[in-house]
């Protein structure tokens, strides 16, 4: 929210300079996000009245205007189109410096001379936008200072409310702060009760009692909507981020930025009937104030006539009942909204409005009758009109409740740790607008109507601490008798996991949880997926299933910058809901593009599935279990290059090609490589072991079998293995050096040739001991297998 620093200091007269400020409503829990001037830096401009304008003799869009500039009339040339007589507007003067440091000059303008210049909001710094120079009000005096006209000595301030604090979005929530602050007492507005002239009233049915317990609304007739919002008003929504319109829209924003409750205003001309608020029905169609056209559900909460729907109650207005500038006759809305049934809306509706923040927060439900006095005077003043008596519909029993909490002077003293004085309590208190009274060491306060985040004794501490200052608090010294938990070694730490993937040339990467739902779909992972009540957009929808849509997304985007040799990971929670919620810790690889950097001494490789399983085979080489590769079925991965991946025979996670398909969806035109895993079942390791290093040779045998071409590596080797029985240790060595298929190689058949090592610990072996082992290796492969040895 952004508030203007010489508004907030009409409300709470105050010293602080800009900085102290800050300072102070950061300390207060409104938190400063930021701070901009309210105009750029500019000297010499003046309030000019335009007393001649005629055609530019040599151009067709410029004007040669006679300007009085209070002590003297100069000649300006001038482009802007709502140039004409009688327009009092900023004059910049020969020798002027505007924003940029930019100083005018006596010029010529297609051989007229110009004596300086007519400005436009954005010239002095202003706004980011204009339409034309700067029109100023009727009775502004000539040759006055534009800056201190306007007070453009002046500060805004951004500030960040939590959740919690509806009521600071406004400029009174925010002073009744500073004000307990300071000790000082409001200078709010004096809210005049505009004499009924006519009887002319809206009745309101509301038939949602839940939904909208309070719905307050004023006929005004006969205004003038085609006047010109004052100044002071545009500046100080110009101010607060908002922008200005026409008056009534103007009073109603700037009554939400002053008060805090939200306002509509219909115009009564295309109003049949009562106003009705009920829930809307199926499809309903409504074309809402920014054009769009919506189809809403019974989820909504509407206002609508007897015949037809309004507008989208605490969101935004129908475009067909708005106030334009030829209405004459309004029906000023003011209403209190069960928050909980605006929350979200705005999000369905794609749209963003100021009401919506406020209204699914919750707005003080005593405030309705104050808004349509205040605004009922400003677009009297403004506007004129006829008024009539306001009419206010209430279902008291399902208004919120006021909360009645009891603190103790004890528990403030021990949960804050020091004294603070009784009668600075009930100050803060009184101050804040709590009902307040103290008697027997403890206070009984009644929360205000516009605090809904008041229950227990703690919320009332959090208020005394936050006025007192959290710096003021003394320093103590923590103990703990909490005992400190060890991991076992045998358990590798998910920081040790990613150090080491870190070493082997990957990079992290971190993804939302959210993801889009087709993102999903794409990849067949959507079966257990579920999504949020109110996402943030449709690309954030649904809760991940898997880390694949997030890493290939990623490396959609490094493709689209030439970023095309990648090695990614991504650690991070998944989440099926499968009869209940569930989460798990998953760890991804992801591999694409070159196996190395392109260089002059060898040939550019690109990476293929093998590379892959060699970085998982050097990731898990320490896991305290057997591992295994053995074919699998996954349809996001393509079906040839794929593998389950087992730790005594338990899954654990698996790896592949990603299918051309998936990647040609994504538009990703190079093949990609993916390994998952589930993090809890690849962080047991075996503790390092010494073990004497033999001082006997090796001795080597080569075998080549022809083989089924089905039959896996991992298979074979398991078999060799087995065959050995206890001589397996005498087996140091199993590599398998080569694959042949082709000329003398029948069809559907495979030839391996493989390396078999045998080393023994405390002699020599002799060469017919190695004959035999291999020669029972052999058997084993004959009989399990039906393979042939090639010679």
């Amino acid at each position: 929210m952004k508030i203007s620093e010489n508004w907030l200091k009409e409300w709470v007269k105050t010293d602080a300079d800009t900085q102290q400020l800050m300072s102070e409503l950061t300390m207060l829990g409104l938190e400063v996000d930021g701070v901009e001037p309210a105009a750029g830096e500019f000297s010499g401009v003046v309030v000019a009245e335009i007393v001649a304008c005629e055609p530019h003799p040599d151009a067709d869009k410029l004007k040669v205007c006679r300007v009085n500039a209070g002590d003297e009339e100069l000649q300006i040339v001038c482009g802007a189109p709502n140039a004409r007589v009688g327009l009092k507007t900023a004059l910049s003067k020969i020798g002027a410096i505007l924003p940029g440091d930019f100083k005018i000059k006596k010029s010529k303008l297609r051989g007229v001379e110009s004596h300086g210049m007519l400005c436009s909001e954005v010239e002095l710094g202003i706004s980011q936008e204009s339409d034309g120079i700067i029109e100023l009000a009727a009775d502004a005096p000539v040759g006055a200072d534009v800056r201190g006209y306007l007070s453009l000595d002046d500060q805004i301030i951004e500030i960040d409310l939590t959740p919690n604090r509806a009521d600071c979005f406004c400029m009174h929530g925010v002073a009744r702060d500073l004000a307990t602050l300071h000790d000082v007492v409001i200078n709010g507005p004096e809210v005049i009760n505009v004499p009924v002239i006519i009887d002319d009233k809206l009745n309101a049915q509301i038939k949602a009692e839940h939904q909208c317990p309070k719905y307050g609304s004023r006929v005004i007739k006969g205004i003038d909507n085609s006047k010109t919002s004052p100044v002071w008003l545009k500046e100080k929504l110009r101010r607060a981020g908002v922008k200005s319109i026409h008056p009534v829209v103007d009073v109603t924003n700037y009554v939400m930025m002053e008060l805090g409750q939200p306002m509509h205003a219909f115009d009564q001309a295309k109003i049949s009937g009562d106003i009705i608020v009920r829930m809307a029905k199926d499809k309903e169609p409504l074309r809402l104030l920014d054009g769009s056209d919506v189809e809403l559900t019974p989820e909504f909460l509407m206002i609508a006539d007897e015949q037809k729907p309004l507008a989208v109650a605490g969101v935004i207005g129908g475009l067909d009942s708005g106030v334009t500038f030829d209405t004459t006759d309004i029906v000023l809305e003011s209403a209190y909204f069960d928050p909980a049934t605006i929350m979200g809306k705005s999000r369905k509706l794609g749209v963003h409005t100021e009401s919506s923040m406020r209204f699914e927060r919750g707005v003080d439900w005593n405030l309705q009758e104050v808004a349509l006095q205040r605004a009922t005077a400003l677009i009297v003043d403004i506007c004129g009109g006829s008024v009539g008596p306001i009419n206010i519909t209430e279902i008291a029993e399902e208004l919120p409740q006021q909360q009645n909490i009891v603190l103790t002077e004890e528990k403030l003293n021990r949960v804050l740790g020091f004294e603070v004085a009784t009668d600075k309590v009930t100050q803060i208190f009184n101050s804040l607008g709590f009902e307040t009274s103290y008697q027997n060491n403890r206070w009984q306060v009644v929360s205000p109507t516009w605090r809904f985040d008041m229950g227990i004794a703690e919320d009332l501490i959090e208020e005394v601490v936050r006025v007192v200052g959290y710096d003021q608090m003394p320093a103590h010294r923590l103990n703990s008798t909490d005992a400190i938990r060890t991991i076992p070694e045998t358990i590798r730490h998910t920081k040790f996991l990613k150090a080491q993937l870190s070493g082997m040339g990957y990079q992290e990467v971190i993804n939302y949880s959210f993801v889009a739902e087709k993102q999903l779909q794409d990849l067949g992972l959507d079966a257990a997926g579920f999504g949020l009540a109110n996402p943030l957009n449709n690309d954030m929808a649904v809760m991940r299933t898997h880390l694949l849509p997030g890493v290939l997304a990623n490396i959609k985007a490094n493709l689209s910058r030439q970023e095309a040799d990648l090695a990614l990971f991504e650690m991070g929670k998944v989440f099926k809901k499968e009869g209940s919620i569930s989460q798990n810790d998953t760890l991804i690889l992801a591999k694409t593009g070159l196996n190395t950097i392109e260089q002059w001494g060898m040939a550019s490789q690109k990476v293929d599935f093998f590379d892959l399983k060699g970085d998982v085979e050097e990731l898990l080489a320490d896991v305290s279990g057997q591992l295994a590769f053995i074919q699998s079925e996954y349809p996001f991965l393509h079906p040839g290059r794929q593998a389950d991946v087992l730790i005594d025979g338990d899954l654990v996670g698996y790896l592949g090609q990603v299918h051309p398909a998936v990647c040609q969806k994504m538009k990703i035109k190079q093949d990609v490589y993916v390994a998952n895993f589930v993090v809890e079942a690849i962080q047991g390791v075996l503790l390092p072991q010494w073990h004497a290093i033999s001082k006997f040779p090796k001795i080597r045998r080569d075998l080549s079998i022809l083989i089924n071409e089905n039959i896996t590596w991992s298979e074979v080797s398991e078999v060799v293995k087995q065959s050995l029985g206890e001589e397996t240790e005498r087996l140091v060595g199993l590599n398998l050096f080569d694959v042949y298929k082709g000329e003398h190689i029948e069809k559907g058949y495979k030839s391996l040739a493989m390396a078999l090592i045998f080393q023994e610990k405390n002699r020599t072996l002799e060469d017919k001991e190695v004959d035999k082992l291999v020669s029972k290796a052999v058997s084993f492969l004959a009989e399990q297998f039906n393979a042939e040895v090639r010679t």
